[in-house]
């Protein structure tokens, strides 16, 4: 496999660049569905790796600043104001899911014209929930679905808040010639995946099975990207209380891949080092096993970019040739938790799985394409 194009510049802060850093530099032949080792599937260029956020000074990191996210929750569903101009509003309720909206009092995201709100890739049980990208509002006003109660929203802001300092390796990463962004090189702040002084969501891991596409739901022709996924693992990780962002890899309209869930301080991606996939969160009910691939924008009446429809083929192909998976095959997935079986496509869309409008429509006709492509020597 031929190394990826050097990928766009995503920033982490409006009109300033963020640095590509930390990935792996790929290492020769593996055998399929060899173990993936930190030799292997993933090392910096420099042969250091860095996941923590806590600016410890280890070698091979340099630092750098990211805005810290600031939220104001908020319940019911009256008028609200917030003290920042917020990037995004979470929302969560319990009873039906359909009917609910929102409308922003100022900003860029339409003020003062109901948005009709659909969960999106995220599911909950019992209720609804959707992110919403709130256009720099200062103040918005929700309606609930008839039946509808505990309603709860809360203003993210990923790009103004007080800076914060992260450890990010200094050379870039890669996954055996994909270049991506490590947790640190994206604003992961780690202090979010702790609740009450504990990791919230204690990593599980599992042989891997299939892989499954999402959207995000989000804007498509995003200018702010990792600001996006900085919104993203607060709605995951504190809104839905997930414990971490739901997905193991995202990619932007770029091209740009980016690390998700974490999975250890090993300098792996998605794996353990006896090659592993981690638990996420994408597919409630099949999880464990499974891994995620997500999309950044709205793919219903568009589909990616040829830049993210790249990245996601060389990604699948990636993950398929280590763990020797067919992306074009068929098989019966076992919940190695609870036994729940299902059979689906080894490279499958988020619908496939749940009701859901997820990987949107455009995306999951072009399933059948990326299978074909990542399954090409």
């Amino acid at each position: 496999m031929s190394e990826s194009p050097t990928p766009t510049q995503p920033s982490h802060r409006r009109k300033r660049s963020l640095s590509r850093r930390g990935a792996i530099a790929a290492g020769g032949a593996v055998a399929a569905g060899a173990a993936i080792t930190p030799m292997v599937f993933a090392s910096t260029d420099s042969g250091a790796s860095d996941n923590s956020a806590s600016g410890s000074g280890d070698s091979g990191t340099t630092p750098e600043k990211f805005p810290k996210t600031r939220t104001e929750s908020a319940t019911g569903t009256g008028e609200t104001t917030t003290a920042f101009a917020a990037s995004f509003v979470a929302l969560r309720w319990s009873g039906t899911q359909d009917g609910a909206g929102i409308r922003f009092a100022d900003g860029t995201s339409a003020p003062g014209a109901w948005q009709r709100l659909t969960g999106g890739c995220a599911t909950v049980e019992g209720g609804g929930t959707a992110l919403v990208a709130a256009g720099n509002a200062t103040g918005y006003e929700l309606k609930a679905p008839a039946g509808a109660h505990g309603v709860l929203s809360l203003a993210i802001d990923t790009t103004d808040g007080p800076d914060r300092t992260f450890r990010v390796p200094s050379e870039p990463t890669r996954v055996r010639g994909v270049r991506y962004l490590s947790r640190p090189a994206w604003g992961a702040d780690e202090s979010k995946r702790y609740k009450d002084g504990k990791v919230n969501s204690p990593e599980q891991y599992f042989p891997l099975q299939t892989i499954t596409v999402h959207h995000t739901a989000t804007p498509n022709d995003d200018p702010d990207p990792a600001a996006t996924i900085r919104g993203m693992y607060e709605y995951h990780a504190v809104s839905l209380d997930w414990g971490d962002i739901g997905y193991h890899f995202l990619i932007d309209e770029a091209g740009n891949v980016y690390e998700g869930r974490y999975s250890g301080d090993d300098g792996i991606p998605a794996f353990d080092p006896d090659g592993n996939v981690v638990t996420a969160f994408h597919t409630a009910g099949f999880n464990s096993g499974n891994l995620g691939i997500a999309l950044l924008g709205t793919l219903a009446d568009r589909g990616p970019t040829d830049a993210a429809k790249a990245s996601l083929i060389r990604l699948v192909k990636v993950v398929s040739r280590f763990k020797g998976l067919d992306p074009t095959g068929r098989t019966t997935f076992v919940n190695p938790v609870n036994g729940v079986t299902k059979d689906v496509n080894t490279l499958s869309g988020h619908r496939d799985w749940l009701q859901t409008e997820c990987p949107g429509q455009t995306m999951y006709d072009l399933l059948a394409e990326v299978r074909t492509a990542a399954a090409r020597s």
